[in-house]
C-alpha cells in the first residue's frame, strides 16, 4: 500500500506525490530538512527538531510555510495515516518554485517555500542490534562547507563518505579537519575516558545535533564529567569507548576507528547506559 505524504498542504498518495523541476531544493540544494524520530507512536524531541528548523531557516533568510504548532499537526497525521509505531518522519522546506532557475533569490512575497514530508517505517528501531556490536568507522577529510550548523540538504559529501566507509567494509566515517575529528557523515561523534565524555564543541565546523544535546544532558544529570572541545584521532584511538549520537541511532557506540580497536573492542558501559537513559527518558516525554 502506497504511503500517504505531504506535498503543500495535500496530503496525497506517494505515488501522486510532485515537485517542479523549478524548485530550488533540486536546482540548488537550497532548502533545509529534519528528521524526527517516532517510538511507540509519538515524536521523539519534536520540539528541539522544531528550534533548529527555525534557525536553519533563519540562518538562510528562509521563509518558514506553515507554524511549529501546524507543523506538530502534520506530523502526527502522518503517523497516524501510515501506522507508524517506529520509524521516522522526513520533513524538507525549499525555498520553492521561481518558474526558471536563476542563481538569486527569488521574492518570498511572490514564491511560497515548499514543504515536504514523508515517514519512514523502521520496526525494531529502539531494539537496534548494532548497539550490541558496535559500529565500524574510518576517517576521511572534511571537505565540506563551512555552516555546517545549518541542516541543508546539500548531503553529496556526507552520502560519499558513506559510501567510502561501505567499499571499506565499515559502517560509516568520521570526518576530520586540522587534525580534529568534527562529526560523523550523519552523525555527532564522542569518546569516552574515564567518566568523561569528550565531544566537539559547538560551532559553525559541527550541526548542533538535538540528540547531542538531549544525551549531554542526560550525562550531567547522571553525573558523568562533559568536556566540549576538539579531539583528535591519535586520542580517539586510545580512548576506552567511542559513540556517536543521532535522531534515528540514538546512542550507538564505536568499537573501531582506522582498524584499532577503541577500548575494549567491544560496546562500553558509558555508551550502553546513556542508550539506555536516552531512550527512557525520551519516551516519557514523546508527543
Amino acid at each position: 500500500m502506497a504511503r500517504t505524504v505531504y506535498v503543500n498542504g495535500d496530503y496525497l498518495p506517494e505515488t501522486e506525490a510532485r515537485v517542479s523541476i523549478f524548485d530550488r531544493g533540486f536546482l540548488m540544494a537550497d532548502g533545509v530538512y529534519e528528521v524526527t524520530s517516532v517510538l511507540d507512536g509519538k515524536l521523539i524531541d519534536f520540539a528541539g527538531h522544531a528550534a533548529r528548523l527555525t534557525r536553519s531557516l533563519a540562518e538562510l533568510d528562509m521563509a518558514a510555510p506553515v507554524t511549529m504548532d501546524e507543523l506538530l499537526t502534520i506530523h502526527r497525521e502522518l503517523v497516524a495515516r501510515n501506522g507508524i509505531n517506529e520509524g521516522m518522519v522526513y520533513l524538507q522546506v525549499t525555498r520553492g518554485n521561481p518558474g526558471d532557475r536563476d542563481f538569486a533569490f527569488p521574492d518570498p512575497a511572490k514564491t511560497p517555500s515548499t514543504l515536504v514530508l514523508f515517514t519512514q517505517d523502521k520496526p525494531g528501531l529502539a531494539a537496534n542490534p548494532q548497539a550490541k556490536i558496535g559500529l565500524k568507522v574510518i576517517s576521511i577529510d572534511d571537505i565540506r562547507w563551512g555552516r555546517r550548523d545549518i541542516k541543508t540538504v546539500q548531503l553529496l559529501y556526507p552520502s560519499m563518505g558513506k559510501m567510502m566507509a561501505k567499499k571499506a567494509g565499515v559502517d560509516d566515517a568520521w570526518f576530520v579537519e586540522d587534525g580534529f575529528v568534527t562529526e560523523g557523515t550523519s552523525n555527532n561523534a564522542y569518546i569516552v575516558k574515564g567518566n568523561r565524555i569528550i565531544t566537539r564543541n559547538l560551532g559553525n565546523e559541527i550541526l548542533h545535533g538535538i540528540t547531542r544535546a538531549a544525551v549531554l544532558r542526560f550525562a550531567r544529570e547522571a553525573q558523568m564529567e562533559v568536556e566540549e572541545r576538539a579531539f583528535t584521532l591519535a586520542e580517539a584511538a586510545t580512548a576506552d569507548e567511542a559513540f556517536i549520537t543521532s535522531a534515528s541511532a540514538f546512542v550507538m557506540p564505536v568499537v573501531q576507528i582506522d582498524g584499532t580497536a577503541i577500548g575494549t573492542g567491544k560496546p562500553g558501559p558509558v555508551a550502553s547506559r546513556l542508550r539506555e537513559i536516552y531512550l527512557d527518558e525520551m519516551r516519557k516525554a514523546a508527543v
